[in-house]
């Protein structure tokens, strides 16, 4: 098969994954046609849903919120890390207010938040 173009096929593809993966383990040789054929058979699927399942790039939000969690902040550490207060990261978080360009440096600088998503 070089490319899945129905839902069909894609079905069929994601059943002979399924049974691949019970079929293979770590000591299986890696030029093994059971490898190759799952390596084939996942990039298909890939390829399929990459096309037909698009995952857009996360929102600014939702990406800021992650950040906080996963550096323990709450609003007002991050507004203190910002340079802003808890009130105003409040208005950003809930929508009420548009992100300043000089927070938004900030949060690609001290956050790690790529500018792709602080500019979508």
């Amino acid at each position: 098969m070089k490319t899945i173009i129905t839902a069909t096929e894609y079905a069929k593809a994601t059943i002979r994954l399924e049974e691949l993966l019970k079929l293979v383990d770590k000591n299986t040789p890696k030029n093994s046609p059971l490898i190759i054929e799952l390596i084939k058979t996942s990039d298909l699927i890939e390829a399929y849903e990459e096309d037909h399942f698009p995952i857009g790039l996360p929102s600014l939000i939702e990406i800021i919120e992650l950040r906080m969690f996963e550096m323990k902040l709450k609003q007002k550490d991050l507004a203190k890390l910002l340079n802003t207060n808890a009130s105003r990261i409040s208005d950003y978080l809930s929508g009420k207010r548009e992100i300043t360009l000089n927070v938004a440096k900030s949060l690609h600088r001290k956050l790690n938040i790529d500018s792709d998503i602080i500019l979508q």
